[in-house]
């Protein structure tokens, strides 16, 4: 009992919070002020999964109790047995409860619930790298129509013999980087490419870096020392393509506030033929490029304090290959493998990624044990 005692003690301390953030977020001076209610409401939703799990617990708590008075004091055999019943379900449920309260009770990751920005880029390996990157594009494009997610390209700069050297893509739905984080490193293939004649294996590997898109309140940007120019896009698409200057380039000055030194950013946006649409998608980038900047410090602590999933920081760390002649898929980090390669490649990752999850929940439970 000592041990539910201390996770009620934790519980009712939130009880109170619970009730000042639901009534911050209906104060009009609040509302006005879209960064602050912005953050409240984040909160509010986090601290509603604690009470209904509370909830849970403590009518668990009761329903063992209640059990047990009857199996002590009832006389009806079928009374009895309903009582030893519900006291088998409340004491199978407990440990479940309990388990899913000490996750909740870890603090959130602010970044989980963020659309991200994905960049794709052929490493080791020439056109068999750009080949490959374009494999894990398309990889990706069938998740996110199984998760129900949108995916939006940014920027392309094909291969010669197909795929791509880079592209650059974002994401948005339902806690999309909190998923796509696992994804970040070095994704390195073994088979025979399409360019060998002699049938030999290569092996090649392309980078992914998964970035969570920063909203307006992130980052604080000067828009009036931005540069603009426009440019006429190429690529396929018709004669509008040349004769509209649809294209942007963005130039920003910007002050590392980590180094202190100056930096020009640069970011081009060619994506739509609607040039204000590819204004406003380049400077989500630009905020998402300085947010993530920012925020290194502290992905640089989190990798410090535990072995994490994710490859912060390093984004040169191998995180999985995929070998085509033995039809197989090897996570490094947890050494997941599994010998369904070609399901991977049409998107049915999902199983990698909630190993990874479990892994990191583990690792984060530990962690706030200490």
């Amino acid at each position: 009992m000592t041990d539910n005692n201390s996770i009620l003690n934790k519980l009712d301390g939130i009880v109170g919070r619970f009730e000042e953030v639901s009534t911050l977020i209906t104060d009009p001076s609040v509302i006005a002020d879209q960064k602050r209610y912005v953050r409240l409401t984040k909160e509010y939703k986090e601290l509603e999964r604690l009470i209904n799990a509370r909830k849970e617990y403590v009518n668990t708590l009761s329903n063992i109790e209640e059990a047990n008075e009857m199996l002590v004091s009832e006389q009806d055999t079928e009374m009895r047995k309903l009582a030893a019943e519900e006291l088998e379900n409340g004491r199978q449920r407990l440990p479940e409860i309990e388990e899913e309260i000490k996750l909740l009770l870890i603090p959130a990751d602010p970044e989980d619930s963020k659309n991200a920005i994905v960049e794709i880029r052929g490493g080791t390996g020439g056109d068999e790298a750009a080949i490959f990157a374009g494999d894990l594009f398309r990889m990706y494009s069938k998740y996110c129509e199984i998760k129900g997610w949108n995916l939006a390209i940014s920027s392309i700069s094909e291969g010669a013999s197909g795929g791509f050297k880079e592209i650059i893509f974002t994401i948005t739905g339902e806690n999309v980087y909190g998923v796509m984080k696992y994804e970040s490193g070095v994704h390195r293939v073994q088979r025979v490419p399409q360019t060998e004649t002699q049938g030999r294996v290569h092996t090649s590997a392309a980078t992914v870096a998964v970035l969570p898109e920063a909203d307006e309140f992130d980052v604080e940007i000067n828009e009036g020392e931005i540069k603009w120019d426009t440019f006429r896009s190429s690529g396929a698409g018709g004669q509008n393509v040349n004769k509209v200057e649809s294209g942007v380039r963005l130039r920003y000055m910007w002050k590392n506030p980590v180094t202190g030194v100056s930096e020009e950013i640069l970011i081009e946006s060619t994506e739509t033929r609607d040039q204000p649409k590819n204004r406003e998608r380049a400077l989500s980038r630009l905020r998402t490029f300085i947010y993530d900047k920012e925020h290194q410090k502290y992905i640089d602590d989190i990798a410090s304090r535990r072995k994490t999933m994710v490859s912060t920081g390093d984004r040169s760390a191998k995180i999985r290959t995929y070998n085509y002649p033995q039809g197989r898929i090897t996570d490094h980090r947890i050494n997941y493998t599994i010998y369904n390669l070609s399901a991977f490649m049409n998107g049915e990752i999902q199983d990698c990624i909630d190993h990874l999850i479990i892994a990191e929940n583990a690792e984060r439970i530990k962690e706030n044990l200490l």
